[in-house]
């Protein structure tokens, strides 16, 4: 028998952006149970959410999303996380996301420019 070797089962993806003239670097990983996409305009993790697909009898489905840690009264980062599950959800797949935001703009249009860069580089 040969062995082989197991591939460590994480995919990732690097990208540099700038939205609204702030250096936004985000990673996009995927492994087997979850997807971990960190956006920072700060060097550092920032606030973290979890995001999930809530599995019931339900026909529409239901998210949930909380804060792990750092921030929990900033509501666009939650509507971030929510957009971002609901486009993981209705492209087919289970996996939660992990999603670290550490931005120095917590505005609309920053948040939006982070959920395009996320979908259009998607790894689900």
């Amino acid at each position: 028998m040969g062995s082989s070797v197991p591939r460590f089962p994480v995919t990732c993806k690097n990208l540099s952006l700038d939205i609204k003239g702030n250096k936004t670097d985000v990673v996009l990983c995927s492994y087997d149970d979850h997807f971990l996409v960190i956006a920072t305009q700060i060097g550092a993790m920032g606030t973290i959410l979890h995001a999930r697909k809530e599995e019931g009898v339900s026909i529409e489905p239901t998210f949930n999303v909380s804060s792990i840690f750092g921030k929990r009264d900033e509501p666009m980062l939650l509507a971030c996380a929510r957009q971002l599950i609901e486009h993981i959800s209705t492209s087919g797949s289970s996996k939660s996301l992990v999603l670290s935001l550490g931005l120095k703009d917590h505005s609309v249009e920053t948040l939006r420019g982070i959920v395009s860069a996320v979908i259009d580089n998607c790894l689900w």
